[in-house]
């Protein structure tokens, strides 16, 4: 950018608050309360360190460190910085779902970058939801941003092997059939997670991060790094240096985000492996930026990139495999022309100038295109059980049962799911189709990872390791089996799915994209003109708020009053 189109002093959003007349003396003097010199802040760009760090966000434990990092290199290119804190959306901890405040979080940070004097932003995060919140929120805002995530935790090791987050389930699984005693478990609890950071394995945290590098939001390199790496700490102060120049160039989210910015954020988050929640969020982040992306477009890409990173689920790996492999740089050189490598980035470059020279370093941990994991991440299915789609990982399902025909077994809510899963009143066999309904964005409301239906004890303790699961819910990011997730429409709202009766049939032919209820439209009428929605969950408050707005899994899970792309700013108030 010219020196003729660079900002002035007067031309900073700040300055509204700071120089704008006879009246910004009470903004200067509340600053110079807080111990600052006139010098530090008067005529700079003002930097919003927005930090999620929080004692019950074990992803997060970190980033108060970071922020300082972060802070230094703002105030090394001549910027000021402020730290705000915001919700810390943490997995694990957070019930009944962190997902039933992506959301909130979205619309913190959007109305912290409204109503204070920002001029630019960096973002500290990285546990599954708080990636796609913080985005979205300074997507609405439309300010200069960096995004820095907070990266993934050490390998653990049970019994001289390595053990991911995915190992837990297994582990859980093996637990309820008796197979294996508690004392193991406990054994296992002690080590499984060395340090702070997000998942070890390609959970939603990985799969968010590295779509936010490869959208170009974030630092060449950022999103493959373990957070405790002294090379994440050196990122972040160069993250806090350049979002002083994105400030003083005015390069905001609108002028980086297209369509082939998200498609190469689809084609990563395929490439990796990565989780089915990438999905929702990636929908919801591209309404926030107003840019098109759809269902379809993640099953065209899902048949034209296989995965090529070996990290749990979908491959037997952990994430610091994929670090010494050359991380995110080197996988994406690897995919070379089935990415758009003249997207812009925060670094001024393109994509492909960023990964240029990255080279991958073992070809078990990122696979060539002709030795890839498995050719497909995900499949988009269409028909009467999912009229507007639902997902499936085939990567991490059972080949045997990618064609399947089966009676169903239905579950209303989880509540009647733990209370009898195990009960033999429901004729539950191997060849079964679990179904479990009222769980999407406004039945759960939130849809909770539910989606991994638990497979009764005694057919695991006869060998049956996986069946055929659909569920209008979700399910985390490092679990695995053949689980349709995100049915929609779900069936709190009336979606097909709600109309299920225990025994009928259902089909499930992933090569063929499809899930069908083999009903006819008669009866399929009879039964919703007797169908009535369950009772609310919430009578009051933001749950209230957020089943009555929030939109289904097709479309973002969005609320409907946020999901546009226009920006308004706060008109100056002199009154004080």
């Amino acid at each position: 950018m010219s020196d003729s189109s660079r900002k002035k002093p007067s031309d900073l959003r700040s300055h509204t608050w700071y120089g704008r007349g006879p009246f910004s003396f009470l903004e200067r003097s509340r600053t110079l309360q807080n111990g600052y010199l006139l010098e530090e802040f008067n005529g700079k760009p003002v930097i919003g360190v927005i930090n999620t760090w929080s004692d019950m966000s074990t992803c997060h434990r970190h980033l108060r460190d970071r922020a300082q990092e972060v802070k230094r290199g703002v105030v090394q290119a001549g910027g000021f910085p402020v730290e705000l804190p915001a919700m810390g959306v943490g997995e694990v901890m957070m019930q009944p779902t962190s997902m039933l405040y992506r959301n909130f979080l979205a619309m913190e940070v959007e109305e912290l970058l409204r109503c204070h004097p920002i001029d630019a932003v960096v973002l500290l995060g990285g546990c599954d939801k708080t990636t796609p919140a913080l985005l979205m929120g300074a997507f609405s805002m439309d300010l200069p941003l960096i995004y820095v995530p907070a990266g993934f935790m050490l390998a653990g090791y049970f019994r001289g092997k390595p053990v991911g987050t995915s190992d837990l389930w297994r582990f859980g699984q093996d637990l309820r059939a008796g197979k294996v005693p508690i004392s193991d478990v406990l054994e296992l609890e002690q080590v499984q997670a060395r340090s702070v950071g997000t998942c070890n394995s390609m959970g939603t945290a990985s799969t968010m991060t590295a779509a936010a590098e490869a959208l170009g939001l974030s630092l060449p390199g950022a999103s493959s790094l373990p957070a405790v790496d002294a090379r994440a700490g050196r990122l972040a102060v160069d993250a806090g240096r350049r979002i002083v120049e994105l400030a003083w160039n005015d390069i905001r989210p609108s002028t980086l985000l297209t369509r082939e910015s998200f498609l190469n954020a689809v084609a990563v988050c395929l490439a990796l492996g990565g989780s089915t929640n990438a999905v929702i969020h990636l929908l919801a982040m591209a309404g926030r930026a107003g840019v098109e992306l759809t269902l379809g477009d993640f099953d065209q890409l899902a048949r034209e990139v296989p995965i090529l990173v070996d990290v749990q689920p979908a491959g037997s790996l952990l994430m610091e495999s994929y670090d010494h492999a050359g991380g995110s740089r080197a996988l994406m050189c690897r995919l070379g022309n089935k990415l758009h490598g003249d997207a812009a980035t925060v670094t001024g470059a393109s994509l492909s100038a960023n990964v240029s020279g990255a080279e991958v370093w073992d070809d078990k941990a990122v696979r060539p295109f002709e030795d890839p994991v498995a050719k497909e991440a995900l499949a988009v299915l269409r028909g009467n059980l999912c009229p507007e789609g639902a997902i499936i990982k085939p990567s991490a399902a059972t080949e045997a049962l990618m064609v399947h025909r089966g009676r169903a077994v239905v579950f209303d809510g989880y509540e009647d799911l733990v209370a009898n899963i195990e009960s033999p009143d429901r004729g539950i066999t191997p060849q079964s189709v679990l179904i479990l309904r009222n769980c999407g964005p406004r039945g759960g409301p939130g849809m909770p990872e539910c989606g991994m239906i638990p497979i009764p004890g005694r057919l695991i303790r006869e060998g049956v390791r996986d069946m055929v699961r659909i569920s209008d819910a979700r399910m985390s990011g490092t679990s695995f089996g053949t689980c349709v997730l995100h049915v929609a429409p779900e069936a709190y709202v009336g979606g097909p799915l709600a109309l299920v009766q225990g025994g009928d049939w259902i089909e499930l032919d992933v090569t063929k994209r499809t899930l069908t209820l083999d009903v006819d439209d008669a009866e399929l009428g009879r039964r919703r003109a007797a169908w009535s929605p369950p009772a609310p969950r919430y009578a009051r408050g933001y749950g209230s708020l957020f089943a009555k707005h929030v939109g289904q899994a097709s479309e973002g899970c969005d609320f409907d009053f946020l999901a546009s792309s226009e920006v308004s700013e706060p008109l100056p108030f002199f009154g004080h």
